[in-house]
């Protein structure tokens, strides 16, 4: 897990599953399930309709919304690149779709949701990125898996835009042992402590349990909704007490907000290397 970093060239649409365009037809399903008598209405005509940022932020979900208007026949031709920063205090015009008048509007809400959404997200992303590396903390921003269900993709790949780890996708992968499934056990027994040493990622509440967790096998403890002192007291102890002995990674969550991060991750050393 790392910060999205692009080289000259890259792009980060190349890392969208086969399937992904079968997303924009589901869209399409749900807003126009059967007759468009608005867009029989209005007819073939060629038009151009020009996008315009009137809010600041930064600039996601280009793949998304010229692959909403691929679908329907129109074009889009973009003015400032993916992972721009519109300014706040003016009109930016950002790109031009061509097509027939029908197809423009059939298209249009579809598009302008997903690209506001994964926008949003891009923005909040960068804005977190950029707080920690202001307090010059050397860990990972990542994001978490609590999505917008049917909108996973878009809303991790605004992440990556705005320059956050999209982190963990799903429960097949990055598999982690939450609490409610160690207290659905009743206890950490030998059966969970086997689970523990072979799936590696814990998450718990104090050091406690943290230590029981690292005891158990863990290489990544995450230690959910600790704040202030509670959170780098625990950090610190967990690094104090197993230096030498095993090596582990240390991740924070939960409760998370923009004016709680300096209490995350500064004025004091942050133990954390996952901040999500």
């Amino acid at each position: 897990m790392s910060e999205t970093n692009l080289k000259p060239g890259q792009n980060l649409a190349h890392l969208l599953p086969p399937s992904w365009k079968s997303d924009v037809q589901r869209w399409f399903a749900e807003d126009t399930p059967s007759f468009d008598w608005a867009g029989f209405v209005v007819g073939e005509d060629e038009q151009e309709a020009i996008l315009w940022g009137k809010s600041g932020g930064v600039l996601a979900g280009v793949p998304f919304f010229d692959q909403v208007f691929e679908q329907v026949n129109c074009t889009v031709q973009w003015l400032i690149p993916e992972g721009s920063v519109l300014p706040a205090d003016s009109k930016t015009k950002v790109a031009v779709v061509r097509g027939k008048a029908r197809q423009l509007l059939l298209g249009e809400r579809v598009a302008l949701n997903t690209l506001a959404r994964c926008s949003g997200i891009a923005t909040v992303s960068r804005r977190f990125r950029d707080l920690a590396k202001e307090k010059s903390w050397k860990g990972v921003v990542a994001g978490t898996r609590k999505t917008t269900p049917g909108f996973r993709l878009v809303e991790k790949y605004g992440m990556m835009v705005g320059g956050v780890d999209p982190h963990r996708h799903d429960l097949s992968s990055m598999v982690m042992l939450k609490d409610n499934h160690i207290w659905a056990s009743g206890e950490m027994d030998p059966t969970m402590k086997l689970t523990v040493a072979r799936l590696h990622y814990v998450r718990r509440r104090d050091f406690d349990e943290a230590d029981e967790a690292v005891a158990a096998g863990a290489n990544i403890v995450m230690l959910d909704n600790l704040v202030g002192d509670s959170l780098h007291d625990a950090a610190k102890r967990l690094k104090t007490k197993w230096a030498g002995k095993k090596e582990f990674l240390i991740e924070t969550s939960g409760g998370i907000v923009e004016n709680s991060l300096a209490n995350r991750v500064g004025p004091r050393k942050c133990q954390a290397s996952y901040y999500s």
